[in-house]
């Protein structure tokens, strides 16, 4: 356990962290008193890789108009009926009449 002094560990901390090992501990002393310990701290989990195919079988069913399988686009036309475009309609404008021009 290696001991530095307040005056070395604030002169060198960045290369005290660095050279901290694991299991290793850093005291810390000032005037004789130990005012604080470095330990290294605990690297991130390690995710295990994923496997592919874990979800096969687990989607039950698609809508048939939909191409996202091949990553093409939609002919025009598919949509038909899903959306209604209501021209010349300001009645629902009214609410932000201040804030128009």
């Amino acid at each position: 356990m290696p001991t530095v002094t307040l005056q070395e560990a604030r002169a060198t901390l960045p290369d005290l962290l660095y050279r901290l090992m694991p299991g290793e501990e850093v005291t810390i002393i000032d005037n004789g008193r130990i005012v604080g310990r470095l330990l290294p701290g605990e690297s991130p989990p390690v995710k295990p890789p994923r496997q592919l195919g874990t979800m096969k079988g687990s989607v039950v069913e698609m809508a048939p108009e939909s191409n996202a399988a091949t990553g093409l686009r939609l002919p025009p036309g598919l949509g038909k009926g899903y959306i209604t475009i209501v021209s010349n309609d300001d009645d629902h404008l009214i609410d932000f009449a201040d804030d128009r021009p």
